[in-house]
């Protein structure tokens, strides 16, 4: 799977990539080290994000370059990394019809094999990692920039290697980056200590929701668009806020209620282990990895966090 996709790199010239809505460390991160590699190599690439990129992430080599609508021409292949269902990319690229060829890349659990190759290794601990073996696949030096993007999505998929996809890979890879000249303090500072002011004030709202459901085995915080609007923050500043209700002593699940529409949550669900959430957010039409999923509920918050917490109660 792999050498095909090196081949088609190999053969083709214009590239579009792109992945999830609500884009995280890792699909940033894979996306941005895929375009310095394929620029690198000559190739015509535009990075497509139906959403706007986390300031926190906007030190990463290329992210000027990223777009937030796709121009009007027609691209040889498009990447589609990291998003488990092809909907997640968004609906301008669903129904955009100037694509030769799709390429899935994806380590979720359960992933829709949408793609003309589909790369998927639900083993591997981030996106990032396969944008590495393919890079190393087609035998060249990962730079300096490929690193350091390569490194932000292993070292934020995997908590800082706190969860348990920090595999042996993880760490193999992230020492590799760091023999070439990543600086770990460096991206530690960008980011885990340089955030905005706006992003506490909303996260204090955040955390005045917490609920911690009995017997204490699952927790959740949520956040409204009238926090939003009071805070000045944007969604993209909720990164990582489920990692609360998640560290509570004897919590299993973490849940996090975003609003996005007026009458429209987003549900990320977090597990210690013992529960599979993607399990739970299939019950709900969303999926994602044992420890890490998500879903879409319509419904106001009370009656969004009732009908989650009634299915938590039956399974956990």
């Amino acid at each position: 799977m792999i050498n095909s996709i090196v081949q088609e790199i190999a053969a083709n010239r214009s590239f579009l990539i792109t992945t999830h809505e609500n884009p995280d460390g890792d699909a940033v991160g894979s996306s941005l080290a895929l375009a310095c590699y394929l620029r690198q190599q000559g190739k015509d690439v535009t990075v497509y994000l139906c959403d706007s990129l986390p300031e926190l992430y906007a030190f990463l080599p290329q992210a000027g370059t990223v777009v937030h609508s796709i121009p009007p021409r027609t691209y040889d292949i498009c990447f589609v990394l990291d998003v488990g269902e092809f909907r997640r990319a968004g609906q301008e690229i669903t129904a955009f019809q100037g694509v030769g060829k799709f390429i899935n890349v994806d380590h979720h659990l359960h992933c829709e094999n949408f793609g003309a190759i589909n790369l998927i290794d639900s083993t591997a601990c981030a996106t990032g990692a396969l944008i590495y073996r393919i890079i190393k696949a087609a035998g060249d030096e990962i730079d300096l920039d490929q690193a350091l993007c390569i490194y932000t999505a292993i070292i934020t998929d995997t908590g800082s290697f706190r969860y348990s996809n920090a595999n042996p890979e993880a760490f193999a890879i992230a020492g590799e980056m760091v023999a070439r000249g990543v600086n770990t303090w460096a991206v530690a500072e960008k980011l885990y200590e340089s955030q905005p002011k706006i992003r506490l004030e909303l996260l204090a709202l955040a955390l005045s929701t917490l609920v911690v459901a009995e017997p204490g085995h699952c927790a959740s915080i949520a956040v409204t668009l009238d926090m939003y609007e009071k805070t000045g923050a944007g969604p993209e500043l909720t990164d990582g806020f489920i990692n609360y209700p998640r560290s509570i002593g004897g919590v299993e699940v973490a849940l996090f209620f975003r609003e996005v529409n007026p009458g429209l949550f987003k549900v990320g669900f977090r597990s210690k282990g013992k529960v599979n959430v993607a399990e739970l957010a299939a019950a709900f039409g969303g999926g994602g990895h044992h420890n890490a999923a998500g879903c879409s509920i319509y419904g106001t918050l009370d009656l969004v966090k009732e009908q989650v917490f009634a299915h938590l109660q039956r399974i956990c």
